[in-house]
């Protein structure tokens, strides 16, 4: 028996469309086989139709109608059947094979090691803040928690006035909160803020501070270092209250992984009266004092003399003020590190204690233009000082990405400058500037 052929062809329709058709070398013919193979007779042969032309929405003419031949072998066809699917497949195993081999092959890129700063977000978000926690941690928790001690308190002054208060941060790390009230009924302008810093010292910078602190590492292009600080500047409405300033601060340096390897406090507060009342300055010093002789009876005397330098004009032969304490650079060769937190911790306690009091009694009282005049002139010399001789302003001013809204908040609100002004003899004016002239001894 000669091989069977069947001539089969797939077109997208019936499979024995052309059955009919097709002649085989088999003995059979085709009706046979469908026959035998499923008990039917096959089906009538469907006569070929042409597709219908596309006509447009314009009058059907003749030119529009294409008509093929009934035996013609070009008509389209619908679909080819599966060819399609198996080239994208073919190209899905070629794409899915390449990346394989490029995860495999490929050297390994590693991800930048997170920041110290980054190190310390999360230690405080999974552990807290505790006593065994690093000191700049701590030092940063009780800064916070003093800020919102110290702002309640003034709000309670002036309730009709809230604080405007901004959370901010430092693409380097760290941040800060600035809690500003502005035109109130007691208060000008009142800044309380707290900043916390973290970056990299250059080369001359570590040079720099090498003068006070040995413990740095001359031999290194750069180190991390922390800085955490509250600083607070109060400057009243009534000429006759006194502008108040104070600053605590931290410093530390550290290796790549966080160890500090050097650290230092800094800080103080002192009075700045526009007219001087003697009780007001005697209060103050004495809150001050109380809190230093908790830790070192050399403290007052040592710390008092300091800040009369360091709040000098030298360009005006006067200090900016009736003084306080003032003191940078306390590190281990001072006292241990337990010793000194807490030592600045009384110190900052003991600011309500000194200032309320005086406020208290010195916001409401009467006051002339003149008196106005007298204090916007005081506060001439206080922006003079604030931008000529402040290290914390210049400090601030010349870290990266320093937000300076915040380092400017110690500035008032008003100021004043006369040409050749000269207090009257005999006048409260004239008191105030013979005690700036030669620091008095309060307490």
């Amino acid at each position: 028996m000669a091989a069977m052929r069947p001539c089969l062809r797939w077109g997208g329709g019936s499979l024995y469309r052309d059955l009919p058709y097709r002649r085989t070398t088999s003995p059979l013919s085709s009706t046979q086989i469908h026959f035998f193979a499923t008990g039917k007779p096959p089906p009538k042969p469907r006569p070929y139709e042409p597709e219908k032309p596309l006509v447009s929405s314009r009058s059907k003419t003749s030119q529009d109608t294409i008509s093929l031949p009934s035996n013609s072998r070009s008509q389209p066809t619908k679909n080819r059947g599966v060819a399609a699917p198996y080239w994208r497949l073919s190209i899905g195993v070629v794409l899915i094979g390449s990346i394989v081999y490029s995860m495999f092959t490929s050297p390994l890129q590693l991800t930048e090691a997170p920041s110290i700063a980054d190190r310390d977000t999360i230690s405080k978000r999974e552990s807290g803040v505790t006593e065994k926690s690093p000191m700049r941690l701590r030092m940063e928790a009780f800064i916070k928690e003093k800020q919102n001690e110290i702002v309640a308190a003034l709000q309670e002054l002036d309730p009709s006035h809230k604080f405007r208060i901004d959370t901010w941060s430092r693409p380097a790390g760290g941040g800060g909160i600035s809690c500003v009230q502005q035109d109130g009924e007691v208060f000008e302008k009142a800044g309380v803020n707290t900043s916390i810093v973290y970056g990299t010292l250059p080369r001359p910078a570590i040079e720099k501070m090498r003068v006070n602190h040995k413990a740095i590492d001359p031999d290194v292009d750069s180190l991390e270092f922390f800085a955490a600080g509250l600083s607070l500047v109060l400057h009243p409405q009534n000429p006759n209250a006194p502008t108040v300033h104070l600053n605590y601060r931290y410093f530390e340096t550290m290796d790549k992984d966080g160890k500090c390897n050097a650290w230092w406090f800094g800080g103080g507060t002192d009075l700045t009266p526009s007219y001087l009342y003697d009780e007001d300055a005697i209060h103050f010093h004495k809150c001050i004092k109380d809190a230093c002789d908790k830790h070192d009876r050399g403290y007052y005397p040592r710390f008092k003399q300091w800040c009369d330098k360091y709040f000098y004009i030298p360009h005006r032969q006067e200090s900016r003020g009736v003084g306080g304490i003032f003191f940078d650079d306390l590190d281990v060769e001072e006292k241990d590190q337990e010793q000194l937190f807490s030592f600045v911790k009384d110190c900052l306690a003991s600011f309500l204690p000194g200032y309320l009091p005086i406020i208290t009694r010195r916001k409401d009282m009467p006051f002339e233009d003149r008196e106005k005049q007298w204090q916007q002139l005081r506060r001439g010399r206080y922006v003079e000082f604030n931008l000529v001789h402040d290290r914390g302003t210049s400090f601030g001013l010349n870290t990266p990405s320093a937000r300076v809204e915040s380092i400017l908040m110690s500035l008032p609100l008003t100021a004043r400058w006369l040409y050749m002004h000269e207090a009257e003899k005999g006048s409260r004016e004239e008191r105030i500037l013979t005690v700036l002239k030669r620091p008095v001894e309060w307490v």
